[in-house]
């Protein structure tokens, strides 16, 4: 747990890879960071799965919707969807504007607002707090309210560079989906207590 305010550099779109599984794989080890009135939230992103062109599971595998329009913006842009009737998910748009491509953050590690993270998740089990991507949005006070917004370009939601250096980079096949589960588009930190799945997924 953090005992002090972290030094963090915001990214800028030209750090990210102009490709989605490639991006999914960039974004472990690096922080999100969400700035609420009363404090900030921030995490490192310790999970990722990438959601491509032609890929069954994608959202965006029927074409341009209004509700999936934000998987067409620029690469660095929030997609906010409510999930199952009851959580919501954060995705990040991942390809150049009008590809509709995203990689969604499944786990985060809890650096900072711990305390306010705990009271939206109702819970104080820190390894718990942002494992799983619903629980994730939840703990970092996302909604659809922030479907859309640019990640990278000053607002108060957004992604930061990574504060210490991380372990190894798993990959393995993604987790609660249905269709094309079996491709390997699913990156983690290896050995983190803060990743989702069973342990095998997460060894």
């Amino acid at each position: 747990m953090a005992s002090e305010r972290l030094k963090i550099r915001r990214l800028v779109r030209d750090e990210l890879p102009v490709q989605t599984v490639k991006l999914a794989r960039f974004l472990i080890g690096k922080t999100l960071v969400h700035e609420l009135p009363r404090g900030r939230l921030v995490g490192r992103i310790v999970e990722t799965e990438a959601y491509v062109t032609g890929d069954a599971a994608s959202h965006t595998f029927r074409g341009l919707t209004k509700r999936n329009r934000p998987l067409f913006f620029e690469r660095g842009h929030a997609y906010v969807y409510f999930c199952y009737g009851n959580h919501f998910m954060l995705n990040v748009s991942g390809q150049r504007e009008g590809i509709g491509e995203g990689v969604l953050l499944r786990a985060a590690e809890p650096l900072e607002g711990i305390a306010q993270m705990e009271r939206f998740r109702g819970m104080d089990r820190l390894e718990d707090l942002a494992r799983g991507p619903g629980r994730l949005a939840e703990a970092f006070g996302v909604d659809r309210r922030l479907d859309g917004v640019d990640l990278v370009g000053g607002g108060v939601l957004w992604l930061g560079a990574a504060v210490r250096r991380g372990g190894r980079i798993g990959v393995s096949v993604r987790i609660g989906i249905s269709k094309e589960a079996e491709r390997l588009l699913r990156f983690y930190e290896r050995g983190s207590p803060f990743v989702s799945g069973t342990k095998l997924l997460r060894i």
